[in-house]
């Protein structure tokens, strides 16, 4: 009798606790929004601000974090999830020269934003003897120097609980809104900025069911980034999983190799379905010559996918 009355109260505390710990990330998650919501916010449309470097780090060979200053230490970005911020400068030419990024840092930080960004140097890939002429201006950048940001820009926001919209034109005045229970996605090198950036917002929401599946490229073990981040999200949360393949494997490699395919794509994203929705981001020949037509293959239809 007494074991059972022992099993009875075990069981009411857990519920009891459950209870309690739902209450708590709910009152945590209302008050990231409310934060977020009365912060000063850096971008408006259709105005640019300069933005001053305070911190860069190395994170490989070829990759850096840097760290910008938003205008004070009460003010956060402004982007909204699933869009991304124009950087700009003035070559030695004359010429704007104009890319866009995704940050890392999530929107609810005070006073600075994060970008981790790939260096593409002069004089190393064949095809692009001169570079990347943005990467190699912010690697060139001291602590202290300024770039000009614009935003927010982007055609997709995630609004949460697997709801999105898309702004097919600049100048649509309607969106399309689509509603999925799994999103797979696909990234190649950097462009797993922006599927970090919905994953993450998601997380934060206790009431969010939505199931992840990443499929993530790079030439190597050493180009993955973020990967410590993406990893640990996995061990915590059910809903999300992680698979990676690289150009360059070692032995020790214990996932997949080489370009992505319809094998790949089969095996680590969830079946064609009208609740499931796919996120592409990379280099355009990975998602145009690999991606789509594989995903075609598996009967997805254009509406199912969306590339960033």
């Amino acid at each position: 009798m007494a074991d059972v009355d022992n099993s009875t109260r075990n069981a009411i505390l857990l519920v009891v606790l459950t209870i309690v710990l739902s209450k708590v990330l709910e009152v945590l998650y209302r008050r990231y929004t409310l934060n977020a919501a009365s912060s000063l916010v850096t971008l408006k449309p259709d105005e640019t601000v300069m933005l001053k470097l305070i911190e860069k780090e190395t994170l490989s060979h070829d990759t850096r974090r840097f760290r910008f200053a938003l205008p004070s230490e009460k003010h956060v970005l402004g982007l909204p999830v699933g869009q991304h911020i124009s950087l700009r400068f003035t070559d030695e030419e004359g010429k704007l020269v104009m890319r866009s990024y995704t940050p890392v840092s999530s929107d609810d930080v005070l006073g600075y934003v994060d970008l981790v960004v790939k260096i593409y140097f002069k004089n190393v890939h064949p095809k692009f003897p001169d570079g990347g002429k943005m990467s190699q201006h912010l690697e060139s950048l001291k602590l202290g120097d300024a770039i000009e940001v614009s935003g927010p820009k982007g055609k997709l926001t995630y609004k949460g609980l697997g709801v999105f919209t898309i702004k097919h034109r600049v100048k649509d005045t309607t969106v399309e809104t689509r509603k999925a229970k799994k999103i797979g996605m696909v990234a190649g090198g950097t462009g797993i900025t922006p599927m970090l950036q919905v994953i993450r917002y998601a997380l934060q929401n206790p009431k969010e069911t939505t199931e992840f599946s990443i499929l993530f490229a790079n030439q190597t073990e050493d180009d993955i980034l973020c990967r410590a981040e993406l990893e640990q999200m996995a061990k915590d949360h059910p809903n999300v999983k992680v698979w990676y393949t690289i150009d360059r494997p070692t032995e020790s490699w214990k996932y997949s190799s080489g370009f992505i395919n319809k094998q790949m794509l089969q095996d680590h994203l969830f079946p064609a379905g009208d609740d499931v929705q796919i996120f592409l981001c990379g280099p355009p020949p990975m998602l145009k010559f690999a991606v789509l037509p594989a995903l075609e293959e598996l009967g997805f239809t254009p509406n199912m996918h969306f590339a960033f």
